[in-house]
This record gives C-alpha cells, structure tokens and sequence, in this order.
C-alpha cells in the first residue's frame, strides 16, 4: 500500500518530540532515561534545522517522519505500533527521490536500523567512537551505493 507523504507544520514539534521517545524506547536499547531526558529539549531545534516530511493514518495520526539535509537523511523516526508496515520504506524513498539523499548516520547499537538502511542499499563508509553531542554512541557513516 502506498504511503500519503505529507509535511508538517512547527504546531506539531511536540507531538513530533512524543512519536521520537515512543520510537527511541522502542528501539535505542542503550540509551537511559537520562540520554532520553537530554536529547528531548533539543528536538525542536533539530527539526527547525531540516526538511520534514510525515506519513499519517486515515485520522491524521502522524504515524513516522523524516527529516533531511543537504542530501543527508537526518532522521527517521517511526511509531512503534506502525512499525513494519512500510512506513520507514516509504519515507526513505521518499527522502532519496525527492531530497537526493544519499548519506545517514546511524547509531551502531540500533541494529534494527542498520539492518534497515543495508536492506536499502546503504554501506558503511566510516566510523566513529562519539555521536555528534560527544556523547559515547558509536556512530555508523552510512552511503548509498551506486
């Protein structure tokens, strides 16, 4: 079934903000309620910083987002109840036909992402020991293959 891309508007940051921690306890195993609790109020400014795009439910229901820059997938953040159903598919697609993207990072403790964005031709290019806050999460440079 083909997903409805849609924008979203900043009124929406924090029901953004919400479907980011559900899918975060879903699937960043390794991160604590602290992490959690420091990445939260930056949210907002992280999503001022990109270009946004959702796929919602027949009610409006924002199911999953994407956020891209300059030709990165900068986030993607699926709901956990629609989880597997396409929905992290569709909007990388979209973001590769649409925003050009052809790079993302990924945290290297979420193998579910990994997996994910090798399935859809992604390869790991580099490394590194810190995510971009400093922090100790080991992220993966990811690239599309040609």
């Amino acid at each position: 079934m083909p997903f409805q891309i849609d924008t979203i508007h900043p009124s929406e940051f924090s029901v953004m903000a919400d479907l980011w921690e559900a899918s975060v306890r879903a699937t960043h195993h390794f991160l604590t309620e602290a992490d959690i609790a420091f990445f939260k109020p930056l949210l907002s400014r992280y999503f001022e910083a990109v270009e946004l795009a959702s796929v919602r439910d027949e009610n409006g229901r924002m199911l999953g987002f994407s956020g891209i820059a300059a030709g990165k997938l900068e986030m993607l953040f699926v709901h956990p109840e629609a989880m597997g159903k396409g929905i992290g598919k569709a909007l990388l697609q979209h973001a590769i036909e649409h925003g050009n993207v052809t790079e993302v990072d990924v945290n290297e403790d979420n193998p579910q992402a990994v997996g994910f964005y090798e399935h859809s031709g992604f390869r790991t290019m580099s490394r590194s020991e810190l995510d971009g806050m400093g922090k100790p999460f080991p992220i993966l440079h990811m690239a599309l293959k040609a």
